[in-house]
């Protein structure tokens, strides 16, 4: 398949470094490009320098630029305008999205589905000092909304997914911030595609480093407003036209 990778990237440093070559090792025999959204404002010398070297060594298989307006849903809407091929890759840039689990998720949309979603509930986990009661919490939302939205899917949060690139195309995205991560997951269940989970490794999550992917406590009431507002927006305003 022809692929396109989105990354967006703050502080990431040398884990972005780590992240990109882990892509391409994974996803060989795929035609694959990487597309790496920076902020002018935000974005460290550190993780610049890091961007240079990879145009340096993949060449045109990276297309990097400065997003135009603030915030991590933002730069990936410009992400997405930018993709090509058959598939769409959301992922961040600190190995939160294990890569080792790309090609599982490529496997899903060659077998026919419409959208691949990494969970990070089904197979267990281990605390490793992550905060039990944030643990609890994200549990909890997840079940609400589960209900709420009719599925058995088990992670609707997780920023890793894997979409043919007509569906990343004909959903008008809204989300400026971090609960778009949530939007990429509640618009395609209302507008009934096809999605498949595939188990992620819950120690990658609990020990991410780095910013662009981390929703804070102080995101959950707009997490709450994003749910319920895609629960009951009508499916024609959820299209682009």
């Amino acid at each position: 398949m022809r692929v396109t990778v989105v990354l967006p990237t703050l502080d990431e440093g040398p884990l972005l470094t780590e992240t990109v070559r882990a892509v391409f090792e994974k996803l060989q025999g795929h035609d694959l490009r990487v597309v790496i959204a920076a902020s002018a404002r935000l974005t460290t010398r550190e993780t610049r320098t890091a961007i240079a070297e990879l145009v340096a060594r993949y060449g045109n298989k990276i297309d990097a630029f400065d997003q135009t307006r603030p915030g991590v849903g933002e730069a990936l809407k410009e992400a997405f305008a930018r993709a090509e091929g058959d598939a769409v890759v959301l992922m961040t840039s600190d190995l939160e999205t294990p890569p080792e689990i790309l090609p599982q998720m490529i496997k899903k949309l060659e077998e026919g589905y419409d959208m691949a979603t990494a969970t990070r509930w089904r197979k267990g986990f281990a605390l490793n000092g992550y905060n039990p009661v944030k643990m609890t919490l994200n549990f909890l939302f997840q079940q609400v909304f589960r209900v709420i939205y009719l599925t058995r899917l088990s992670d609707l949060t997780y920023g890793y997914r894997a979409f043919r690139t007509e569906v990343v195309k004909s959903i008008r995205w809204e989300e400026p911030r971090h609960p778009f991560f949530f939007e990429t997951m509640l618009k395609p269940l209302r507008l009934g595609y096809r999605i498949a989970e595939v188990d992620a490794p819950w120690e990658i999550f609990i020990t991410r480093k780095s910013s662009t992917g981390r929703a804070k406590s102080k995101d959950l009431l707009a997490y709450i407003r994003v749910g319920l507002h895609n629960r009951f927006l009508p499916k024609r305003l959820m299209r682009v036209h």
